[in-house]
């Protein structure tokens, strides 16, 4: 039985290399009893601002035997989206590296599929599911089980090899697999660049993030005017902000990734100040048509532009 179990395991893993994830890792499926009470006090907190879906699915938040029966796995993958391109002009609104090409979430999911397919032909039928951010699995803490890194005080995860620009899926399954026994020291020390260098001060404590000031918060999530309070403090970003990971020590140690899919378009770097002041809604629907950026739509981009020149 455990012969098989590494066999599948070691399959599993060969099969995630080819399709281009940074890694592959497998834990066993059960209840994150130390989570629950860090997630119940985040809540409680209301650092989850207006993202309501966030107190949603208490229970399968914390146990993934809830959202798949039977499940005996969670398989962790990295998919890496680093990148040294940049916007052209210094002046003009920025937007996060990982949104320069097409959605990762469709890009992984594509992945996935391909992968339960092949787990489908070579092991045999399973019962299981992909996630893509788009369920309540906590990412971050499964990752950080299949000894992909930890999970630092911006709580973002970080690898001690290539960093943090990664993203972060499941496939969870009823298979019985070999578990990656793998708990990874936390290694950022003294350091505070991450606290220091927020301008929005979201990141409250090391290890506490209140997502209601974060400016990835407040450019995607939140649907509202942004608040006055920020004005001159969101540091140009229009969709997302990279800050904290780019004055992580550990990122100078990332490399490039080679998803094809991760490309950006070919107008997006280009783009001057004046040209994201009078993007027109053809413009957005052309440069953004398969991109994380649809989520904030032509109306919330324009909002977050606008807010900038107000600042």
């Amino acid at each position: 039985m455990f012969q098989k179990d590494a066999l599948y395991s070691k399959l599993i893993k060969a099969e995630a290399q080819k399709l281009g994830f940074m890694f592959c890792g497998i834990s066993k499926a059960g209840f994150l009893e130390e989570e629950a009470s860090r997630l119940e006090t985040w809540l409680k907190k209301g650092f989850h601002g207006e993202m309501a879906y966030m107190e949603n699915h208490f229970d399968k938040r914390l146990d993934p035997r809830k959202l798949v029966d039977g499940a005996k796995s969670v398989i962790s993958f990295a998919l890496n989206y680093y990148t040294d391109q940049k916007q052209l002009d210094p002046e003009a609104p920025k937007i996060s590296k990982y949104a320069y090409g097409d959605d990762y979430h469709l890009v992984i999911k594509d992945k996935l599929k391909q992968l339960i397919q092949i787990i489908n032909e070579k092991i045999g039928e399973v019962n299981g599911r992909a996630f893509v951010d788009s369920a309540p699995v906590l990412d971050k803490v499964w990752a950080q089980k299949a000894g992909f890194g930890w999970i630092g005080k911006n709580t973002n995860l970080i690898n001690k090899k290539v960093g943090s620009f990664f993203f972060l899926a499941e496939l969870i399954t009823d298979l019985e697999l070999e578990y990656d026994i793998a708990p990874t020291e936390d290694h950022c020390g003294t350091c505070t660049r991450c606290i220091d260098a927020c301008p929005t001060e979201a990141i409250v404590a090391p290890y506490a993030v209140d997502g209601s000031r974060c400016i990835s918060y407040l450019t995607i999530e939140l649907k509202n005017e942004l608040p006055s309070e920020f004005i001159g403090k969101t540091d140009n970003w229009m969709f997302g902000c990279d800050i904290c990971q780019d004055v992580c020590p550990w990122n100078k140690f990332s490399v490039l990734h080679h998803e094809p899919a991760f490309q950006p378009h070919t107008e997006l770097l280009g783009m001057t100040k004046n040209d994201w002041e009078e993007i027109t809604e053809d413009v957005f629907k052309k440069i953004f048509k398969n991109s994380a950026v649809k989520r904030t739509k032509y109306s919330g981009l324009k909002r977050n532009i606008q807010f900038l020149k107000n600042s």
